[in-house]
């Protein structure tokens, strides 16, 4: 029987075969995880356009309904948030009930390379029109 001692003891270490299954590893995780990071950055773009569009639709539809222009037919522009620009449009049609107008404001622009486009509705009454009070 032959006794280790300290000086032909080896220092534990990684096999040949265990170096490269961990290299193999990370070459089928690194690619997979960097792309990953990479679709959610662009999701998270699209979704940051999102939100700016939604406050540039806000914005019209709100401005539209304080000054009372949003009655005198279909307006469009663009605007700017940022260094983002976006194209809109303003529409109203007749509600089927009451004396009212469905007016839309139509926010579109580009993320990615596809269009996208947010719409906010809401209903105004005709300035000068008389609305029912259901109040007893």
């Amino acid at each position: 029987m032959r006794l280790t001692t300290a000086k032909n003891r080896r220092p534990p270490a990684f096999t040949l075969v265990e170096v490269m299954v961990a290299l193999l590893f990370l070459a089928i995780v690194v690619p997979v995880a960097i792309e990953a990071m990479h679709v959610a950055s662009l999701a998270g773009e699209v979704a940051a356009r999102k939100g700016a569009a939604v406050r540039v639709a806000d914005r019209i539809l709100n401005e539209s309904l304080v000054l009372t222009n949003w009655n005198n037919g279909t307006q469009s522009g663009t605007t700017s948030e940022g260094a983002q620009n976006f194209s809109w449009t303003l529409t109203s049609q007749s509600w089927p009930q009451d004396a009212m107008q469905l007016v839309t404001a139509e926010v579109k622009f580009s993320a990615q390379g596809k269009d996208y486009s947010v719409k906010l509705d809401t209903l105004a009454s005709l300035p000068g029109a008389t609305t029912l009070n259901m109040t007893q």
